[in-house]
């Protein structure tokens, strides 16, 4: 299962990626967010890894390539779910920034995941578009 989700942003895009780029702005823009600890590697390099808490799960991140401002490409394993994502920030102007998120799952494991994909799969970019939408709040009010 593969998506595109956008959002444009009023604010440049080297704030907006940095605001991104730091871990500690994920409350604010992922409700549930608990922690997130580096497991190995170098914080926002490729091949760091992540462990990240939420409320209701818990996933590893792996950087595949952080080439911010302009892209990030991550990996995130959960005990039912993997999936890629590509986040590309483009600037529209001076001061708007289009944040596009592709997110790919790549293995669904486990009767329960399987049947919500298939009979729900706008769940999955609700909730991805419902962060990226936190996300822009947050940033737009910096």
């Amino acid at each position: 299962m593969k998506f595109t989700c956008e959002v444009d942003i009023k604010k440049t895009k080297a704030l907006v990626a940095e605001l991104f780029s730091d871990p500690e702005n994920l409350q604010y823009c992922q409700e549930g967010f608990k922690s997130k600890t580096l497991i190995s590697g170098e914080e926002g390099k490729k091949d760091a890894k992540s462990r990240m808490v939420y409320e209701k799960l818990e996933l590893i991140e792996t950087i595949i390539y952080n080439k911010l401002p302009d892209e990030f490409l991550g990996l995130y394993e959960h005990k039912y779910t993997t999936n890629t994502m590509k986040v590309n920030f483009i600037a529209l102007n001076d001061n708007e920034t289009r944040y596009i998120s592709e997110i790919e799952y790549t293995k669904l494991k486990g009767f329960f995941i399987n049947v919500i994909a298939k009979l729900f799969p706008g769940m999955f970019k609700k909730q991805v578009l419902k962060w990226m939408i936190m996300f822009k709040d947050f940033a737009e009010s910096k």
